[in-house]
């Protein structure tokens, strides 16, 4: 199996931003709708972003929307998640996967496993 790699975490103040990216190295996301899940401590992983195959699609979860943006660059197979006006409660192990569309039900594609994730920290 090949493990998704998230990068680009780290630790910032409210109000700063970060770019995460998430690849798998010598594989497609062909046909598939990916997303970014997180999750804090002693929570549930959570829905953040998805975006469609072809890019043309997107969707965010209410505590994001209008501060994140999700974007892919399928000739690199890799996905990114712009994060702006940061707070600290978006503090969480960022994850990408592929994602159902609408149920936001989070899968890994045949031959792939899940990565480590990044880590988000915001200080207030």
């Amino acid at each position: 199996q090949v493990q998704l790699v998230e990068s680009g975490g780290g630790s910032v103040q409210a109000g700063g931003s970060l770019r995460l990216s998430c690849a798998a190295s010598g594989r497609t996301f062909a046909g598939h709708s990916m997303g970014w899940f997180r999750q804090a401590p002693g929570k549930e992983r959570e829905f953040v972003a998805a975006i469609s195959w072809s890019g043309g699609l997107t969707s965010y979860a209410d505590s994001v929307k209008g501060r994140f943006t999700i974007s892919r660059d399928n000739a690199k197979n890799t996905v990114f998640l712009q994060m702006n006006s940061l707070k600290p409660e978006d503090t969480a192990v960022y994850y990408c996967a592929a994602t159902i569309w609408g149920s936001w039900t989070a899968y890994m594609i045949p031959g792939y496993a899940w990565g480590q994730g990044t880590q988000v920290t915001v200080s207030s």
